[in-house]
């Protein structure tokens, strides 16, 4: 499918870009187009890559028509990682978000018609359903312009689709790499609720997913891949696990903030009615007529779920979280600012008061 292609990748720094370029390597792509604003991650990829001259690093920004369109000239397929996803800055930068993930999108699709490129593959979030955020109402248009796509072609033949997940295992801004942070520097370990269910895949598992997407998609599906969850309280458990009882730092919980919810969702109750089960994947399909989508779907049974929740998802094992995070390598390691603390598990953990100071470095799912 790559095979002498010319492939672009959005936001191809961020952690999911850098990934999904790794693994485009693998696939002898003629080129390899890497566009994003970060010149010093650039720079470093540059030379992470330096052995494989079929890559291309292209300074610019979505936003940007001008320099998109220099990028994807000649493109046969985008895989779409632009994006401002971390929650608190798009509540405090609303404006921003929308021109990222909205507009920045919506030039996409513009530019990706005018230069005939056969696939665009945006990668959107649990958060753009049913959501409570600038983040995930930002991500949720940008998935309804990637259906609109596939009506407004003019007469080009280019396929948009999209793919949603949950937290990556070890993202930037995630959850993990706060709390391994936190625990190697003495804490305090902030928790917004020990109840709070997470989806969480690897890296491998949601480049799985963007190229089933990418292989399969018709126009206007949003693909889903089938993934455990996990409960926040027992990822601090766990991680703090292998900390010596007496060095380790306590917990503080934060609460809910504005934005959070205590499970997050895949599958909307509305799209359960609409969604195709792929075996390992749900395939939601669009709402508005797309013949060709129609067509390939019309034999295929709908799934049988109601609502595809992290609340009713299956959710990780002490066991099987506690090997994740190792083979992921984010199990925390004594460090010489750990002080000596005592920290029992939840139940005599400290509220923070007045929710102001540690509330401050609290990441949002």
């Amino acid at each position: 499918m790559y095979n002498g292609k010319k492939i672009l990748v959005t936001g191809g720094t961020g952690s999911f870009g850098h990934y999904i370029v790794k693994e485009l390597t693998k696939k002898n792509a003629g080129e390899i187009r890497i566009f994003s604003r970060d010149e010093k991650k650039q720079d470093d990829m540059r030379y992470e890559f330096r052995n494989h001259a079929n890559l291309r690093f292209i300074i610019g920004d979505v936003r940007d028509r001008t320099s998109l369109k220099g990028a994807v000239k000649g493109v046969d397929y985008i895989f779409h990682a632009a994006a401002l996803k971390q929650v608190p800055s798009c509540e405090y930068n609303v404006f921003e978000a929308v021109q990222t993930n909205i507009i920045g999108a919506k030039n996409l699709i513009d530019i990706a018609i005018d230069e005939r490129v056969k696939k665009v593959i945006a990668i959107s979030t649990d958060k753009a359903v049913k959501p409570v955020n600038s983040m995930g109402m930002t991500k949720a248009l940008q998935e309804k312009l990637m259906i609109w796509g596939n009506l407004n072609r003019n007469g080009s033949e280019t396929v948009f689709a999209a793919v949603r997940y949950g937290n990556v295992v070890g993202s930037r801004g995630s959850v993990i790499p706060l709390f391994k942070k936190q625990i190697e520097e003495g804490g305090p370990l902030t928790v917004t609720d020990p109840e709070m269910t997470r989806f969480v895949l690897t890296l491998d598992q949601a480049v799985k997913l963007v190229f089933k997407a990418a292989e399969e998609a018709t126009g206007g599906e949003i693909f889903v891949m089938k993934i455990p969850a996990i409960r926040i309280g027992e990822l601090a458990n766990i991680m703090l696990r292998k900390i010596p009882e007496w060095s380790r730092p306590e917990i503080r919980i934060a609460g809910i903030r504005p934005g959070e919810k205590i499970h997050e969702v895949l599958v909307s109750e509305e799209e359960a009615t609409r969604t195709i089960d792929l075996g390992e994947f749900y395939c939601i399909l669009p709402a508005l007529e797309i013949e060709a989508t129609r067509i390939k779907y019309m034999s295929y049974g709908h799934s049988n779920i109601c609502e595809y929740t992290s609340g009713n998802t299956t959710i990780y094992s002490s066991e099987e979280l506690g090997k994740l995070l190792l083979a992921e390598g984010w199990m925390p390691s004594v460090h010489s600012k750990v002080k000596l603390n005592r920290l029992p598990e939840f139940g005599n953990e400290k509220p923070i008061e007045n929710g102001i100071g540690i509330m401050e470095e609290m990441v949002l799912l």
